[in-house]
């Protein structure tokens, strides 16, 4: 049979075979429709369970998404979560829009210690880098057997580069933010500084933390979106003129300490303010031993014959005293086992401005006694000399008064022993004395003059405020305050030298040495104190305060008052101009 004949015989065969099951009733037909029946419903079957496993599926991993995303973030090993690694603190800038700190950004060094192949090779390699690892302290860590370890923070991009050329597993970088301080030591203690973490922890560093950063930032609400920069008061051209001062001070004079603020007297805004030693606030361990206080406003010290002026001012304000008053200082006052004598007695009656003049303790200590203790105790404070200062500063020392009044105590306190102050709150009760009787509590904040009227408390008259005015003009002409005259700025004010107690016992070879000024004393604008701790020499060869702290006002007045605005006069009434030819 041919190829053909073959095919044409299959085909009749097929026709036969559909036409049979074509048949109504056919028994082969039932049994093929059955079968396809079968098949289909067994392939929708399987294609529901494949759609029912899948949809388990995605229900199961949507579900674990959901409860990832609700989760709080995993801590391990003190890590803290990524934002709040690069979160933002505000710029710190000077008056004049200078920047005092500011953030920069860095990586920190991690280790993932499972998985750490050899720790011992890890940590070698490491070290060619970082030479004073910690290796003992740094094979403990990548030995561990948690997932995260800090290994070193805030590292330089160099380092970065070297790290990460040694090619070690389990070692990685995290971004974080640094604070940077462009001036160095230059404001330490007034802008402070941060942690590791970038938590504010001294100085206005602080202040900003206290006024809702660090809530936000506990609460995880930080991001490291820029913030609105934090203007201070303070101008960091005098600041830096006003350190490099106290910081000389300490060195030529041979002093356990030093410091001086400039303050607006009209305002109460500080202008610069330094205390030595001080430290980097780069670099804030490196002055741990003695830099960390500001002796400024945290620390509390006997001012000496200061406070004269203030027992004057009170004397004047009550109206018992008169300028043109005089007082019998020829003999020394013995009470209570004690004797009051004058350091440069004039053995005679002495007029009220020659008692401010040669700093008579009788003199002051009689004018005192006419007051009376409870209202001398009152008048300080009212002046906010013994009671807690209120500013920015977190680091804000309460003044130390006895516990008993008595007239010994009010005798000694007039002349500026038996009560321990801050150098900061003795300018600002300085400045109520010659602003026309106005305490204005200092700020380290730009306030204008509306600003600073809202907040004044009149706490002298304004004659009394005039006579005081009279009084620091005449001894700077006259008396102990002739060495911080600079011509052309009319400069007044008062020295003070105090015994350091030792053991109980007040030590005439230690002194603490300050000295309160104004000036120019026909309108005073600024007030500036300085003092010097435990000075061992001084200019001229003395230690009291007219060769150490009244050269210290000299120095900063002759260098900052041009820079904060004040025009010289020479003559009556600045008639006369210097003239160079």
């Amino acid at each position: 049979m041919s190829f053909l004949s073959r095919i044409m015989v299959l085909k009749s065969k097929a026709h036969f075979s559909a036409g049979g099951h074509n048949r109504p009733g056919g028994t082969q037909s039932s049994a093929f429709q059955g079968t396809v029946k079968k098949k289909s419903d067994q392939a929708r079957s399987r294609v529901a369970i494949i759609i029912a496993g899948f949809s388990v599926v995605y229900c199961i991993i949507g579900g674990r998404l959901v409860q990832y995303g609700m989760a709080s973030p995993e801590v391990v090993s003190s890590i803290m979560p990524a934002d709040r690694l690069m979160a933002s603190r505000p710029d710190i800038l000077d008056r004049n829009g200078e920047v005092l700190a500011t953030d920069i950004r860095t990586v920190s060094l991690y280790a993932e210690p499972h998985k750490i192949v050899d720790a011992d090779e890890a940590v070698e390699m490491l070290a060619t880098v970082l030479p004073d690892l910690d290796l003992k302290g740094t094979y403990k860590k990548l030995s561990s057997k948690s997932h995260f370890q800090w290994l070193r923070r805030q590292l330089t991009p160099k380092q970065q580069s070297q790290i990460l050329a040694l090619g070690i597993p389990g070692i990685g970088f995290r971004p974080e933010k640094r604070r940077f301080y462009p001036g160095g030591a230059t404001a330490a203690h007034i802008v402070g500084y941060v942690n590791i973490d970038n938590r504010g922890v001294a100085g206005m560093e602080k202040f900003i933390d206290n006024q809702g950063l660090a809530d936000l930032a506990a609460v995880g609400m930080t991001s490291d979106t820029p913030l609105e920069p934090v203007k201070l008061s303070i101008d960091v051209r005098v600041q830096a003129i006003v350190r490099d001062v106290v910081v000389n001070a300490v060195t030529n004079y041979k002093a356990k300490g030093a410091g001086a603020v400039v303050l607006d007297a009209n305002t109460g805004e500080v202008l610069a303010m330094a205390s030595a030693p001080d430290f980097d606030p780069n670099n804030p361990l490196e002055g741990a031993a003695e830099g960390w206080l500001n002796r400024m406003s945290n620390g509390t010290f006997e001012m000496g014959s200061t406070f004269k002026s203030f027992t004057t001012a009170m004397a004047l304000d009550s109206g018992k005293v008169k300028l043109t008053d005089n007082f019998d200082a020829r003999f020394p006052i013995r009470i209570g086992g004690f004797t009051i004598k004058d350091f440069h007695g004039k053995h005679r009656v002495l007029s009220v401005p020659e008692i401010f003049q040669y700093s008579s303790n009788i003199g002051t200590a009689k004018m005192a006694d006419v007051v009376g203790i409870e209202a001398h105790k009152e008048f300080l404070t009212r002046l906010g000399l013994l009671t807690r200062m209120q500013t920015e500063l977190p680091e804000v020392k309460t003044p130390t008064q006895p516990r008993e009044w008595k007239k010994i105590n009010s005798i000694t306190i007039s002349f500026g022993h038996g009560v321990s102050t801050t150098p900061l709150q003795t300018a600002v009760a300085g400045a109520a004395l010659v602003n026309g009787g106005k305490l204005i509590e200092p700020t380290f904040l730009p306030r204008t003059q509306d600003q600073a009227d809202e907040v004044a408390k009149v706490v002298i008259q304004e004659k009394t405020s005039a006579d005081m005015r009279y009084l620091f003009e005449y001894n700077g002409v006259n008396g102990s305050g002739r060495n911080a005259r600079v011509a052309g700025f009319d400069v007044g004010g008062k020295t003070g030298t105090a015994d350091k107690v030792v053991n109980g016992r007040y030590d005439s070879k230690l002194n603490f040495n300050a000295f309160l000024a104004a000036f120019p004393m026909g309108n005073p604008r600024y007030i500036v104190l300085s003092f010097c701790d435990e000075p061992h020499s001084g200019e001229g060869g003395g230690t009291i305060a007219s060769y150490t702290a009244a050269p210290m006002v000299r120095d900063i007045i002759r260098r900052a008052a041009p820079l904060l605005g004040v025009q010289p006069q020479f003559g009556d009434g600045g008639a006369a101009l210097l003239q160079s030819y």
